[in-house]
């Protein structure tokens, strides 16, 4: 194993790295504002809203992300003309907006299943109380039902803040120079498969491991009325 080799390449493969966590983070952050109204048409009574929610949970959750990721980069280019007169074709033909587009859409579905449940879950006890207090509707959802939500879901959102880490490096396969595409363009020059790969996967569990502290810390404040001093 070449120590030297790891430290040339090193500051290239950390340029990877931060666009890996470019669009992992902005795919995280416009899903989690989509996934919200999407978990609550899924639970509504009107099927106008309901239906629509469920067709487009059940795609994104069961097609893999990769067929995702050639539908919308290579599919998009048959509606090129249609695209063109809508101004849209300039985001369609770059392949740092279709991955984003992507993992946006394949987050959001994701999150949303998990609001859902963690929205039902949200105790009965808790809503009549606020209802007993005079809220309802949006005031009873920012602060009874979304709160107690969003700490429900935070372990199971951080399962897919990782998942979604680690899909990203799927976008190398649509040209982008992410983490994993760094890593393919330097083996195929340097052959030095071992040593590109493992700090690769070094670097990998290092974000993943900052992540999981994050959220640990975040779950930690969001619970800490329940915590009592010994």
């Amino acid at each position: 194993m070449s120590i030297t080799t790891i430290i040339e390449y090193f500051p290239q493969m950390l340029d990877g790295a931060w666009l890996s966590l470019q669009i992992t983070g902005l795919s995280l952050f416009l899903g989690f504002l989509l996934a919200i109204p999407i978990s609550l048409m899924r639970l509504s009574h009107l099927a106008a809203l309901r239906l629509p929610a469920q067709l487009y949970m059940f795609y994104f959750r069961g097609t893999p992300l990769l067929v995702q990721l050639f539908l919308i980069y290579y599919g998009s280019g048959q509606f090129r003309h249609e695209l063109a007169q809508l101004g849209l074709w300039t985001f369609f033909r770059d392949a740092w907006f279709c991955a984003v587009f992507a993992l946006t859409l394949n987050a959001c579905a994701y999150t949303a299943e998990i609001f859902r449940g963690a929205i039902l879950s949200v105790p009965k006890g808790d809503i009549q109380a606020g209802k007993a207090f005079g809220m309802s509707g949006l005031l009873l959802f920012r602060r009874i039902i979304f709160p107690k939500a969003l700490r429900i879901a935070l372990p199971s959102y951080g399962n897919e803040v990782i998942f979604l880490l680690q899909a990203s490096s799927l976008v190398s396969i649509i040209t982008l120079m992410d983490l994993t595409g760094v890593a393919s363009r330097l083996v195929a020059k340097t052959f030095a498969v071992y040593e590109i790969y493992i700090l690769t996967a070094v670097i990998y569990i290092a974000i993943t491991y900052m992540f999981v502290v994050i959220f640990k810390l975040f779950e930690r404040m969001l619970n800490q009325h329940l915590r009592t001093d010994s």
